[in-house]
């Protein structure tokens, strides 16, 4: 694999092993084989590490393919790949509900990184999950295209660089305007499957909540999440009283709709290479 890269305008002078080693984050071992292998060039030269880049130089890269692992996938429908976004690096689709993120067995092949693999299979890529989405839940989610960037947009999740957006739509009619909700969430002792709210188990979890439109019964809402707890937003509209419409594992009327009620609508951040600001809406929303 190679990788070819224009450091930005607003790119400091560094050092080509800085560049590597704490902006791209490529493990020891793969900076070690890519300088024995003299596989890194700056602007068309072999280069040593320890010289200086700057914006403007186009830094070329190339892995062999033992350097990264590389899941095996079976392949899926690649007609089932909706992308709101494409580049060399990064690829947003928009998840139906319904449809699981990745597999768990590895003859499975009806999931959507499955589907995404087929898509990718013609351009000799394999699909790295970022973030996942609950089978029940739609919208934008973010796939790496290589090994290389993986650890990137990882490091930027962490960082609270990626911003995501969700739409639901929550049982009886929440009375504030904006809230944030901040409660620890861990691990439902009784259900595998569930997760609680639980100070001293739980590990920090921060939802904000913006209600768009209310009625006697039901509450649109816009959920913008500041951490990426498993069931986040259904465990904290449940918590205070108002789950998620269609939710079966929250909600003790989950019969009142044909779905979940929550769609990632939106993923917005800044491309990692580019310096780019890409935003997505992942249509069509619930409201």
């Amino acid at each position: 694999m190679e990788v070819n890269l224009t450091l930005p305008a607003n790119t400091e002078t560094t050092e080509l092993r800085e560049l590597l080693e704490e902006t791209w984050l490529v493990p020891r071992k793969v900076r070690h084989l890519l300088r024995t292998r003299k596989n890194v060039a700056v602007n068309g030269e072999t280069t040593p590490f320890h010289l200086e880049v700057k914006a403007g130089d186009i830094i070329t890269l190339t892995f062999e393919d033992s350097d990264y692992g590389k899941p095996e996938l079976a392949l899926g429908d690649a007609n089932l790949v909706k992308v709101l976004f494409e580049d060399d690096h990064l690829l947003i689709v928009n998840k139906p509900y319904g449809m699981k993120t990745h597999p768990n067995q590895p003859a499975e092949n009806e999931t959507l990184l499955n589907h995404v693999a087929a898509y990718l299979a013609p351009q000799e890529r394999a699909p790295y999950v970022v973030h996942r989405l609950d089978k029940e839940t739609s919208g934008a989610i973010l796939i790496a295209k290589n090994p290389f960037v993986l650890p990137i947009l990882g490091r930027m999740l962490e960082a609270r660089e990626i911003k995501r957006t969700y739409q639901g739509i929550a049982s009886g009619n929440i009375k504030q305007t904006y809230l944030t909700i901040n409660k620890k969430i861990g691990r439902d002792r009784h259900d595998k499957r569930k997760r609680i709210i639980s100070d001293h188990q739980g590990q920090t979890a921060i939802t904000h909540v913006t209600v768009a439109e209310t009625s006697n019964t039901q509450s649109f809402v816009s959920c913008v999440l500041e951490t990426g707890r498993t069931h986040q937003i259904r465990v904290h509209l449940q918590s205070i009283g108002h789950p998620l419409v269609g939710d079966p594992l929250y909600n003790p009327r989950p019969q009142e709709a044909e779905r979940l009620m929550l769609h990632a609508r939106s993923l917005s951040l800044l491309h990692p290479f580019t310096k780019e600001i890409i935003d997505v809406s992942a249509e069509p929303g619930l409201w």
